[in-house]
């Protein structure tokens, strides 16, 4: 893995592991680090890459409270960590059943190592909490925390770097992979993409993938909306679950999940 910059003092680096893909604003200042990987082994293989690139201190923020995106957060400790207002108590709801489904998941693919590191962390509860907008100033440049809406999740948060041009995105977007339907809002996750589309990005960085062009977010919002009409016709009794997933942009689990929701 190696950072990528996607403007001045801003960049990217992306994981084999999930395809994940996380954040690194520098100021002049201080440093925004956008998501902490998924254990406390990857927490620390994260934060010894960012000091790699700045001794400056740093900030986290949490995009949303799924495990791969988190639970590496102790290892930036103390730091402030940033979240919206309703990721705490996703965590404290979801990360028991997270942590023992992917350790399941990694025993189950010959990752012990993975598989161990997972079972031993835990999520660090996000302690300055957004309920729609921040602003954090890292010396000579500012990085917007922005609640657009639902989607993903319940709470998603978008980093906007208005001097790059950039905005992470968290799993409100994602590239190489349908999107994740698990905790998500279909009927409103269009109008979350349309608010972000409405910033005027030069360049998107999903939560996992390659960072894209607005165009690429605009067919994904167009067929997010195309299954969210899906889900009500079938709500209505207007479409069988096997019209739905013959009618679907996306693979029939990826449906399913969002017809669950």
């Amino acid at each position: 893995m190696s950072w990528r910059e996607v403007g001045d003092g801003v960049f990217v680096r992306r994981y084999g592991e999930l395809d994940l893909s996380v954040g690194l604003v520098v100021g002049a200042e201080s440093a925004l680090v956008i998501d902490t990987r998924g254990d406390r082994a990857q927490g620390a293989e994260l934060a010894a890459a960012v000091r790699r690139v700045t001794p400056l201190p740093w900030q986290v923020v949490i995009t949303h409270g799924h495990f791969d995106h988190c639970f590496g957060t102790a290892a930036f400790l103390p730091a402030p960590v940033w979240a919206h207002e309703r990721c705490p108590a996703h965590l404290a709801r979801t990360a028991a059943d997270q942590r023992e489904q992917w350790v399941r998941h990694y025993r189950e693919q010959g990752d012990a190592a993975t598989a161990e590191a997972l079972a031993a962390s835990s999520p660090t509860v996000p302690d300055h909490l957004i309920s729609d907008a921040a602003d954090l100033d890292l010396g000579g440049r500012t990085a917007q925390l922005r609640h657009l809406g639902p989607g993903h999740t319940d709470h998603d948060v978008v980093v906007v770097v208005p001097d790059s041009g950039a905005v992470f995105a968290g799993d409100l977007v994602e590239q190489g992979a349908p999107p994740d339907f698990e905790d998500a809002h279909p009927q409103h996750w269009p109008s979350t993409l349309d608010a972000l589309l409405a910033l005027n990005p030069a360049i998107v960085v999903p939560g996992h993938g390659d960072p894209v062009e607005p165009a690429f977010v605009r067919t994904q919002r167009t067929d997010i909306a195309q299954l969210a009409g899906i889900c009500r016709d079938v709500t209505a009794g207007r479409l069988t679950t096997a019209e739905a997933l013959a009618r679907s942009p996306y693979p029939p689990e990826t449906t399913r999940a969002a017809l669950r929701r």
